[in-house]
């Protein structure tokens, strides 16, 4: 057999292979997405009726600690703390931890809610960084903001943790805004089930395009910029098909850290958020996972689909590029150092599903796909591509990914509407569609960018560019 046979030989079966790598990928998705359907429904069924004032004003809701970790967040910060102060709930404090900010973070802090220093004592239950001082508010009384050295968000939320005096934790990002009653629709799975649930989980949106006043977004709108759109329909698959299917067969490997709840007691006996991995988030759940496994102690990690939190994604592919790449690093790091727990009944349906699915699509799946599409180009100009399998390649890997987006974006129109608008629909649509050609690719890229990066232990986290949020006209109602 010549050369050039065994090279055309090679191509064919590598396309073979892409082609059920895609039938699988979509299938999976198509799967989680069905199970999400039936549960987003049953939970929006479920909430209609429910007074959350109840919540609020029973002495069974623990009271909780919100930890916001801020480094150079001078264009947010102030919005961000004053969202929180503006929440319904009935026992919390809230702790803004300044990660050594060169910018001026800390003094708009200071300014805007009349921060003095303060005695408070400090114990570190779970190591962390020295801190610089405490501060008190006159006008807020559960508001603190401490100042240390900068050590990283992990470092940051540790100090958060030991300073914290309730049972539960909340982390929020310093660029990210909460809605009235996302803290008592989150926490209510720990009221429900307070022995068994370690760590729950609100869905992330996106306020590009949005206006926040106050600390409140008081327009829902969609970006003028395709970028952040883009993201609008990536984070509805990710958060209403992806988490929802994953949360309801005990298998949550992540929870944003922009917002999630958490037990301090089982953090601090996991030794807190770890120093050494790039997504800190996604450790700590992994962690809490496999320490409940391994004591053999009856517990939940949860995702609650209407608990809103507005953050502000990135505009450019730069900032993107800088994203993502920290966060596929992370996901390498912790898929790496807990790979006991690939295929091991012991750790239940996490190592029997999760796992096998993280290291098959989505660690190592952006090899396939960048692959797949180069081979596929490769077979043409070599004059080898068959017709048929293009038209399957097309429908497995296009049109596949195509309907499960839109699929997201109707599910998402169907329960919470969060999107008033039918502009504002017709865009998310047309977005699902658009980003099958060009986007997902320059992802992928991406991410195998990032997987090199993680072999040569390149750990920049790199510059993330706030624009702020954007302010609301005169005159415009809340939402």
């Amino acid at each position: 057999m010549s050369g050039s046979a065994i090279v055309t030989e090679v191509i064919v079966a590598f396309n073979v292979f892409v082609l059920f790598y895609f039938v699988a990928l979509n299938s999976t998705y198509l799967v989680l997405f069905v199970i999400s359907l039936v549960e987003v429904l049953k939970f929006v069924r479920r909430t209609f009726f429910s007074d959350y004032r109840q919540i609020m004003q029973s002495d069974m809701t623990w009271p909780i600690s919100v930890l916001i970790p801020a480094h150079d967040e001078e264009k947010s910060i102030v919005e961000t703390v004053r969202s929180m102060l503006m929440i319904n709930y009935g026992e919390l404090e809230i702790i803004v931890i300044n990660d050594g900010s060169k910018d001026k973070t800390l003094p708009r802090l200071i300014d805007a809610y009349e921060l003095r220093l303060m005695d408070r004592p400090y114990k570190r239950v779970i190591p962390a960084s020295e801190i610089r001082a405490i501060y008190g508010s006159l006008a807020h009384p559960n508001l603190i903001v401490v100042d240390k050295d900068k050590g990283g968000k992990a470092d940051a939320l540790n100090v958060g943790i030991n300073l914290a005096r309730y049972p539960l934790f909340c982390s929020i990002d310093a660029d990210s805004i909460i809605e009235d009653n996302a803290l008592l629709r989150v926490v209510k799975p720990f009221l429900e089930k307070p022995v068994e649930t370690v760590a729950a989980g609100g869905i992330v949106r996106i306020v590009n395009g949005c206006e926040v006043k106050d600390g409140r977004v008081t327009r829902i709108a969609l970006s003028d910029r395709a970028l952040p759109i883009l993201q609008v329909v990536e984070y509805l698959r990710a958060f209403l098909t992806g988490r929802v299917g994953w949360s309801n067969i005990q298998s949550l490997l992540i929870i944003s850290g922009a917002f999630g709840i958490y037990k301090k007691e089982e953090v601090i006996e996991v030794g807190g958020y770890t120093h050494d991995t790039d997504t800190e988030d996604l450790e700590l759940v992994v962690r809490l996972h496999e320490h409940m496994r391994r004591k053999r102690r009856p517990y939940r990690v949860v995702f609650v689909p209407d608990p809103v939190c507005w953050t502000e994604a990135p505009e450019t592919l730069a900032v993107l590029s800088r994203q993502r790449n920290r966060w596929h690093r992370g996901l390498l790091q912790t898929l790496w150092r807990h790979k006991r727990m690939l295929f091991n009944p012991r750790y239940g349906a996490v190592g029997l599903f999760a796992f096998p699915y993280f290291v098959a699509f989505e660690l190592l799946g952006p090899f396939i796909e960048t692959l797949g599409y180069l081979v596929v180009i490769a077979s043409y100009l070599l004059g080898i591509l068959d017709v048929h399998f293009f038209l399957m390649f097309l429908a497995v890997a296009i049109l596949y990914g195509m309907f499960l987006s839109i699929a997201a974006v109707l599910l998402e129109e169907l329960s919470f509407r969060r999107y008033p608008g039918w502009i504002d629909l017709t865009k998310l649509l047309a977005y699902s569609v658009i980003e099958n050609f060009g986007y997902r690719q320059i992802l992928s890229a991406m991410k195998v960018k990032a997987f090199w990066d993680a072999i040569r232990r390149r750990r920049a986290w790199g510059q993330m560019q706030r624009k702020g949020f954007q302010p609301a006209k005169e005159g415009t109602l809340s939402s």
